[in-house]
């Protein structure tokens, strides 16, 4: 019970810092011309959008940051070195998609970082968050409760690593499209983690994983006070590559990286169908969608951008209840 109300108070400040971030951030990035440039290739509505400015994952990157300072004085939580490595993957990935928005609105295009610029950096992210998780005792296995499965990956995992770090934050930023559409889905898919982190009791600092993830919720919550339609911000590479790395690593450390095919499965969806659209046009010259992502396609059947988000949001709400009936009780 104390867990929950350290974690419901967390939730709480870290939506109203978010809140109060926002109000401060979003004249500061228009001053200063942080503005998204709109692919020319995205339809009419799109267009309307260019010039709303980016880089608004700044609203929910520092309140979690804050709070846990807050929290930490207070004595109400502990740093655990899961949760520092946690907060490490988190921050690092920001400041990559950062590099990147910084980019584009230099130049006024989509382009940002070369994408095997964005591909090493990765990898170089990936390598260091396995070493340090590696050193700490973690494990190279994947189990599957549910069917009682245990397998030993050995020197595969760091590539499992590697390919679930890359995936999750791609998939996350291919997802970031609409108004509201990728904070929706990563609030609740990382309020099912955080759930998670409460039953994992045999992982080290799980409880202070959990506050963080909760407070890192409530901040996306205060974010999308300026994201949901019509968004008077965009969160940009900034926070959606944070958003992936944070729910990948919590995946594999508290040992619940197959949950995340299932709560995650929107954005798996997603990022099918952008390379199944990729591929039948490099093969076949054909397409199988309207428009990829898949919310695009929704878009040239005529759907409502705030339909589309709903219809999404409520696939992703179903999907971290499933994946909490099975990451908790199975």
């Amino acid at each position: 019970m104390l867990t929950l109300s350290k974690s419901l108070f967390a939730l709480g400040l870290g939506f109203i810092i978010s809140a109060i971030t926002g109000l401060i951030l979003i004249p500061i990035l228009r001053n200063v011309n942080a503005k998204q440039t709109v692919s020319k290739h995205i339809n009419e509505r799109h267009q309307k959008k260019n010039g709303t400015p980016t880089i608004g994952g700044l609203i929910f990157i520092i309140p979690p940051l804050i709070t846990l300072f807050i929290l930490y004085l207070r004595g109400s939580i502990e740093i655990s070195s899961n949760l520092i490595l946690i907060i490490f993957v988190f921050l690092a990935y920001a400041l990559l998609g950062l590099a990147d928005d910084l980019l584009k609105i230099k130049y006024t295009n989509n382009k940002g970082l070369k994408i095997k610029v964005k591909l090493v950096f990765e990898i170089l992210i990936s390598i260091i968050f396995y070493l340090i998780y590696a050193s700490g005792g973690g494990t190279s296995a994947l189990d599957i409760t549910l069917f009682g499965i245990h397998i030993e990956l050995g020197w595969c995992y760091p590539l499992f690593v590697l390919f679930l770090l890359t995936a999750t934050t791609n998939a996350v930023n291919i997802t970031d499209g609409l108004d509201g559409l990728c904070g929706g889905l990563s609030a609740m898919a990382l309020l099912a983690y955080g759930v998670i982190s409460w039953g994992s009791i045999y992982v080290v600092g799980n409880q202070d994983i959990a506050i963080f993830l909760f407070t890192l919720v409530g901040s996306i919550i205060g974010f999308l006070l300026y994201n949901t339609h019509p968004a008077r911000v965009f969160m940009g590479d900034t926070g959606s590559l944070a958003l992936g790395s944070v729910l990948a690593t919590t995946a594999i450390i508290t040992h619940h990286e197959l949950t995340l095919a299932v709560v995650g499965a929107v954005f798996v969806i997603e990022t099918l169908s952008s390379i199944i659209q990729l591929v039948a046009i490099r093969k076949f010259h054909k397409k199988v969608f309207l428009k990829a992502p898949l919310h695009h396609h929704f878009e040239e059947l005529g759907w409502a951008e705030t339909d589309i988000v709903k219809l999404f949001w409520t696939g992703g709400f179903i999907l971290a209840l499933v994946a909490l009936i099975y990451g908790v009780w199975i």
